[in-house]
């Protein structure tokens, strides 16, 4: 097991200090990675220049334009790559929000969206979403929601048989924690994480099995498929890691 804490601390000066750490829940071993918004931004990334979905952490890179901090998928895809549901990158709509019911993951309701406004990092479950006048520079709808007002979703069952690496967001009173399992885990103990280890009141699920991350200042990079959706945290100044 990787050291229990993680941290990317820059050198004196620097203008971001994103911190991840591994943490243990349930006797189940976690990486998280907190973000500081004061210093750092969460953006998504989806196609290049040409419209070709970027599907990897090395292309998110190219379409950033240098290191990122941190990466990670973010959201239900297609297998052509493209979105399931809502997905918005510097304010543009790619996809709609999807507010039915239906199979899969995805659809096991409530879902919700992970929405980046100039007023802050919100999870929104769909409906209400849908219902509000929320604007979002970056979102990606997914689901299901694992906490949802500091409430497990009503399907997630505790000793739950599916286990699969799963990852997941979550955020409130100004925070904003990614989170990947380590291990194989079930939705029940994936969704206690947030609320009784990191204290967050709503979190939503971003996928199982394709889960990766990728954190250049510890030299992880998850290798795997190609992925759709992925969102990224930069510094605010744009200066990476070192600089």
């Amino acid at each position: 097991m990787r050291a229990a804490l993680l941290a990317l601390i820059l050198a004196p000066g620097a203008t971001s200090a994103l911190e991840c750490r591994d943490l243990e829940h349930l006797g189940q071993s976690f990486t998280i990675c907190e973000v500081d918004l004061a210093r750092e931004r969460i953006e998504t990334f989806l196609r290049d220049d040409y419209g070709r979905i970027l599907g990897s952490f090395e292309a998110v890179e190219r379409a950033a334009g240098g290191p990122v901090l941190m990466a990670m998928n973010a959201g239900m895809y297609h297998a052509d790559r493209s979105p399931v549901g809502l997905y918005v990158e510097d304010g543009a709509t790619e996809q709609r929000l999807i507010e039915s019911a239906g199979p899969g993951n995805f659809g096991l309701l409530p879902n919700g969206v992970f929405c980046v406004a100039a007023d802050g990092v919100r999870i929104v479950e769909t409906r209400a979403f849908a219902a509000s006048e929320r604007r979002c520079d970056f979102a990606s709808q997914s689901g299901p929601m694992l906490v949802l007002d500091g409430a497990l979703h009503p399907r997630l069952i505790p000793g739950g048989s599916s286990r699969h690496i799963r990852n997941g967001v979550g955020a409130g009173d100004g925070r904003v924690v990614f989170a990947i399992s380590n291990q194989p885990v079930n939705f029940h103990d994936f969704a206690t994480l947030f609320r009784d280890a990191l204290g967050l009141d709503d979190a939503l699920y971003f996928d199982g099995k394709v889960s990766r991350l990728h954190v250049p200042a510890l030299g992880r990079s998850d290798i795997g498929l190609q992925m759709g959706p992925i969102v990224a945290v930069r510094p605010i100044d744009g200066t990476a890691a070192g600089d």
